[in-house]
């Protein structure tokens, strides 16, 4: 791919030396022509000095043949100016903006241009280190909204179908590791001893999740 990166601070330098070391293009823009020197002397990409949602300057760091833009200088409102002109002007299918205020993110999500709102990302991290929980997060989604965590098991689901705990804990299972392997579920699929399962969740729901996939399944009466 070739990719171009406004802002070349910590995330930017980071994002650019990662990408070219995976064989991938890629050109930075910034302001500040001494920030490419956060690049090294090793780094092979364009460097071009200027404002990042120019038209001319974007057209100088390939964005007409570029794969993917990430926006992620310090300003916000740069980065969602120049996430639009590169989705909406080049046609850019893969955009990304770094925005600090989490509301903004939101609004910006809800127009199709993925966000990560890092103040917020940061201090739910934080907050998993310092409080944690029986439930084993393994992703969690750009806007810190929706996670994929490992629930407990009790042994009374055993043989039960994966449509019976999604009913029951009003979540989706988004794969199963059994023996292991991740499978993804059909809803038919029963559940097997030593099965570990990971569901979907938000954080209005993962206790509860929790508390219901941890006890044995309730039993309808006729």
């Amino acid at each position: 791919m070739h990719v171009v990166i406004m802002g070349c601070g910590r995330v930017g330098s980071t994002l650019a030396q990662s990408l070219e070391h995976r064989g991938h293009t890629v050109a930075v823009i910034d302001v500040n022509a001494d920030a490419f020197r956060r690049l090294g002397a090793d780094f092979q990409g364009l460097t071009i000095t200027g404002i990042g949602f120019d038209r001319e300057i974007l057209i100088t760091a390939g964005i007409e043949r570029a794969d993917a833009f990430a926006a992620v200088s310090n300003g916000d409102n740069s980065n969602i100016i120049a996430a639009r002109v590169a989705r909406e002007t080049f046609g850019v299918e893969r955009v990304v903006a770094r925005i600090y205020d989490s509301k903004r993110a939101e609004v910006y999500e809800r127009l199709g241009i993925p966000t990560v709102a890092i103040v917020r990302w940061t201090a739910d991290r934080m907050l998993r280190h310092i409080v944690r929980d029986d439930l084993l997060e393994i992703w969690r989604d750009p806007t810190s909204t929706i996670s994929i965590v490992e629930v407990p098991l009790d042994a009374g689901w055993i043989g039960r179908p994966v449509r019976a705990l999604e009913e029951a804990a009003g979540a989706r299972v988004a794969y199963v590791v059994r023996f292991g392997k991740s499978v993804l579920p059909t809803p038919s699929m029963a559940l097997q001893d030593s099965d570990q399962v990971f569901m979907l969740v938000d954080d209005e729901i993962a206790v509860t999740v929790r508390t219901i996939t941890a006890a044995p399944p309730e039993e309808k009466h006729s």
